[in-house]
């Protein structure tokens, strides 16, 4: 009895899942044309920009022999930043904590346990310049109100959408360039396209003033310069054609 109802089961089963093998085959002969060649290009497709937006990091970091003073001192610190930047012009949506710490500081001795000899604040900000022709005066304004830390400049566009589809409109052009190409070479000729995917924009190289710059150097000697340069917005796009 039980055999007899295994057996059933079974054909049950084969019956039930026969409709969804033969969708999942008729799927897969559509994927793939019965005749022809699938050739796959992965290819780049750039637009240039001139920034208008810098980006910074900025703040202040402070020592002293308690934590409550070195926080204390900090804190007022970072007001005078923040003060600087709001004088300059800046919108309250350009200005950012970014990072905010309080660490002990330590002496080590030979043959001796560390000692904690005092604590450091530091308090970061993120900011946004979008009038880059004054980024340099807005950065000499820091360090006059005691920012002793700056990380920067990042240069981006404020609105990239239209930069990254011309972006895609290129690696499309190129594509089908490339295509017809292969399809000469091959004594073939493009006969459509079959899929078309993108792998993401992403930055090209950023033209940079200074990594990490010391802005506290010969400050009064000379104005700091920002120098925006131009930017690559790239994207990747993979397009499936098909030859005959």
């Amino acid at each position: 009895m039980r055999l007899r109802i295994a057996i059933r089961y079974i054909l049950g089963l084969a019956i039930v899942l026969s409709p969804a093998v033969a969708t999942a085959q008729e799927t897969t002969r559509l994927l793939v044309p019965a005749e022809g060649t699938m050739l796959d290009l992965a290819v780049e497709g750039k637009a240039t920009r001139r920034p208008d937006l810098v980006v910074i990091n900025t703040g202040v970091v402070t020592q002293a022999a308690t934590a409550a003073e070195a926080i204390a001192q900090n804190a007022e610190r970072a007001k005078r930043l923040v003060a600087a930047l709001k004088s300059s012009g800046l919108e309250d949506r350009d200005i950012q904590s970014a990072s905010i710490s309080l660490s002990p500081q330590y002496r080590h001795a030979e043959n001796s346990p560390p000692t904690i000899i005092g604590y450091q604040a530091s308090n970061m900000l993120t900011v946004k310049f979008r009038d880059i022709e004054r980024a340099g005066l807005i950065l000499d304004s820091l360090v006059r109100a005691g920012a002793n830390q700056i990380d920067g400049p990042n240069f981006m566009l404020a609105q990239p959408d239209a930069a990254l589809d011309e972006a895609r409109t290129d690696a499309l052009a190129k594509a089908r360039v490339r295509a017809e190409l292969y399809a000469r070479a091959l004594g073939m000729r493009v006969e459509r396209i079959l899929s078309i995917s993108e792998a993401g924009p992403v930055p090209g190289p950023i033209p940079l003033v200074a990594g990490r710059a010391n802005y506290m150097a010969d400050m009064e000697a000379a104005r700091t310069g920002v120098i925006p340069g131009e930017q690559d917005l790239l994207t990747t796009v993979t397009v499936r054609f098909l030859l005959k």
